[in-house]
């Protein structure tokens, strides 16, 4: 077999992957109560993990625990991105569904599937939260925001809207996210083997621009709405929309805060310089 053909076979026409169906009962983790408390539970560990003493692993233990992590979920968003791209374009009748799916549109297929996987995928993302806890350092400590707690807590949500409601647009915000991610782990993956690249502010800038993107998308869904035929899942989009609003207002507040501060330290140490 040729590289693309097998590629696409395991990606794509695989018999798992090609008769998948989003289904509350045969589906593991599907369930809206399992959302609901493994959210719950998610929060209540990470509110009092960060507050009791506990016992620490061993700092070398931590950073292959870390560097196995940061592995596993940079190339499993590389696969997410990839199959699900694949996917799109040798499934979808015309382009037009990478937009607007027909209300009739049932959440079964390799597409489906894959927007499944990543909802398991951001169950498994809680590890980020556990790790950083674990660490204990200050550099690490920094990163447990309110906007990281926020985000890891509610994206299960907005995936599990996606495949509840067949939503429409769903597998640009997919590619979207999961490239976006496979950036991010790139740089965790290299900082846990005690490499520290020089384009830490890419991995920032990239998800602010993730966001715009999605909302520049969403002006063609709601042309097709409205002006074309009825898009799949319009309330889910609406709660993405919300959503997705509040992240780049969160994700642009911790950028201004955190690269202005930086600025502002460059600059008072460059005075000193000068001064001495």
């Amino acid at each position: 077999m040729p590289l693309l053909e097998t590629i696409t076979y395991y990606l794509v026409h695989h018999p798992i992957i090609a008769t998948f169906d989003w289904n509350h009962t045969t589906k593991p983790c599907s369930t809206f109560p399992f959302l609901i408390l493994t959210i719950l539970t998610y929060l209540t560990l990470t509110l009092t993990l960060s507050y009791l003493p506990i016992p620490l692993p061993p700092p070398r233990l931590l950073r292959r625990i870390s560097t196995v992590y940061n592995l596993v979920i940079l190339l499993l968003s590389f696969t997410m991105s990839l199959a699900t791209t694949l996917s799109s374009f040798l499934h979808f009748p015309s382009l037009s569904h990478l937009f607007c799916f027909p209300t009739s549109t049932p959440p079964r297929g390799p597409v489906f599937f894959w927007a499944y996987v990543f909802y398991l995928s951001k169950i498994l993302e809680f590890s980020d939260t556990f790790l950083i806890i674990l660490s204990r350092s200050p550099t690490s400590i920094r990163r447990l925001s309110f906007l990281h707690v926020y985000h890891h807590a509610t994206v299960p949500v907005m995936c599990y809207v996606w495949l509840s409601t067949s939503q429409s647009l769903f597998p640009v915000a997919l590619v979207t996210n999961a490239s976006v991610h496979t950036v991010m782990y790139s740089y965790y993956l290299l900082c846990s083997l005690g490499i520290r690249p020089s384009w830490k502010r890419l991995v920032t800038d990239c998800q602010i621009i993730q966001f715009v993107f999605s909302f520049a998308v969403s002006l063609v869904m709601l042309y097709y709405h409205f002006f074309e035929f009825r898009c799949s899942g319009i309330w889910g989009w609406c709660f993405n929309a919300v959503f997705n609003a509040s992240l780049l207002y969160l994700f642009l507040d911790f950028h201004s805060n955190n690269y202005k501060q930086k600025k502002d330290r460059l600059s008072n140490e460059s005075d000193k310089d000068k001064v001495l």
